[in-house]
């Protein structure tokens, strides 16, 4: 009876945990492991060869599920591959439907709290739906953009509930914190806010990320949308014009985005579910010569990733990065006129001007359509995420 009684404490316990703890350091990962242990050696008999496993397996199923969501990703993909019947990850027989183990089970929860789809049969080449959703949590957890973003004068955050909020001031007749009731807007006034206030046109929206330059701003809902504001010189904001916007606008012409990012030289991207990017904005950028050796200005790559139609100087709505078409790539980046794009595989590619070897390519040549990093290729490394400054970049390995 004492052991029936201790069991039925530890189960309010974990609810109460759930309830109450936001996450569990390493050494508290740790320490309840080792706690785990001891339960199964005190309220269960020792187990036979035969019935040998991990000691989660013995616990109630919804203190399982407790333990199971304070782990890293790390961690599960430890327990899936150290302990079969806690994995559950046979193929699928006939009658009755595939069992789901609490491996599976918790990442399909991360997966359904953060907004992601789940394809209903594994994609092509996929043998395992642990290994699926575990590649597919450390992607998402490695390329998560930050909640925030700024620029010259502004800044945008997203709150636990998702809001987006802005504060700051306008830049000059650009209307960037979004709180403007209507795009008609008076451009002699700059509107200023103190603290970080909701933007009250995307209330009914749950924003997951944003990013933003000195003249305009991108935000992505959890429903893969994406929405922009501010200048829309160039084609900036995607909507097939060059008008500015006042108030946060959905781009049509993109869903199931997980990833956006904005450039310094008037240029966006995203990325869809399906590993495609996508850019818009200024095709081509001009840099300034030097006065005194009377050198002109000249006309360099933006970054964009594909060539335009002679006479042709901007892109107006997204268009899809067709170089890359044999690639799934899952993070953009977009410097000082360039771009860099990294891919499933773990293989960085970049574009545009090469001016301080930003390229990586090992020469002052600039390109139009991306093009592998042959360096890092032969570091035989994974790559997982990339970042971009006005003249140089990061890649972040596995």
């Amino acid at each position: 009876m004492a052991g029936v009684a201790a069991l039925a404490a530890l189960r309010a316990a974990a609810r109460e945990c759930q309830l109450t703890a936001p996450s569990f350091s390493d050494e508290q990962t740790a320490q309840g492991l080792a706690i785990t242990d001891a339960l199964r050696a005190h309220f269960l008999p020792p187990a036979s060869s035969a019935q040998a496993g991990s000691p989660l397996l013995q616990l109630p199923a919804e203190l399982l599920s407790v333990i199971l969501s304070r782990l890293e990703t790390r961690h599960l993909a430890f327990i899936a591959a150290t302990c079969r019947l806690l994995c559950c990850d046979a193929p699928a027989p006939p009658r009755p439907p595939r069992q789901i183990g609490p491996v599976e089970a918790e990442l399909r929860r991360r997966a359904e709290t953060r907004g992601l789809d789940i394809i209903p049969s594994l994609p092509e080449g996929a043998t395992s739906w642990v290994a699926y959703l575990l590649k597919r949590d450390c992607r998402n957890a490695q390329m998560r953009q930050a909640p925030l973003a700024v620029g010259q004068y502004h800044s945008i955050f997203v709150d636990k509930e998702g809001r987006l909020l802005t504060c700051g001031g306008d830049v000059s007749s650009t209307p960037l914190l979004g709180h403007a009731v209507t795009d008609d807007f008076d451009q002699n006034i700059r509107l200023t806010i103190g603290p970080p206030t909701p933007v009250p046109s995307m209330q009914d929206r749950r924003i997951v990320s944003v990013a933003s330059s000195d003249e305009h701003c991108l935000a992505l809902t959890a429903e893969g949308e994406v929405y922009s504001w501010g200048e829309g010189e160039y084609g900036l904001l995607g909507h097939g014009d060059v008008d500015k916007r006042a108030v946060p606008c959905r781009i049509e012409s993109l869903s199931r985005i997980e990833r956006i990012a904005v450039g310094p030289t008037w240029t966006s991207a995203a990325v869809d579910a399906d590993g495609r990017l996508f850019t818009w904005g200024r095709a081509s950028f001009f840099e300034a010569g030097d006065p005194f050796e009377e050198v002109e200005d000249f006309e360099v790559p933006n970054g964009l990733g594909y060539e335009l139609d002679a006479g042709t100087e901007y892109q107006l709505t997204p268009r899809r990065v067709d170089a890359l078409s044999q690639e799934r790539v899952v993070g953009v980046a977009l410097g000082h006129s360039f771009m860099l794009a990294v891919t499933d595989a773990g293989t960085v590619f970049s574009c545009g001007f090469c001016e301080h070897s930003r390229l990586g390519h090992g020469s002052l040549i600039s390109v139009v359509l991306p093009q592998r990093i042959e360096a890092l290729a032969e570091a035989k490394r994974r790559f997982v995420a990339v970042a971009a400054g006005d003249f140089h970049a990061f890649a972040l390995t596995e």
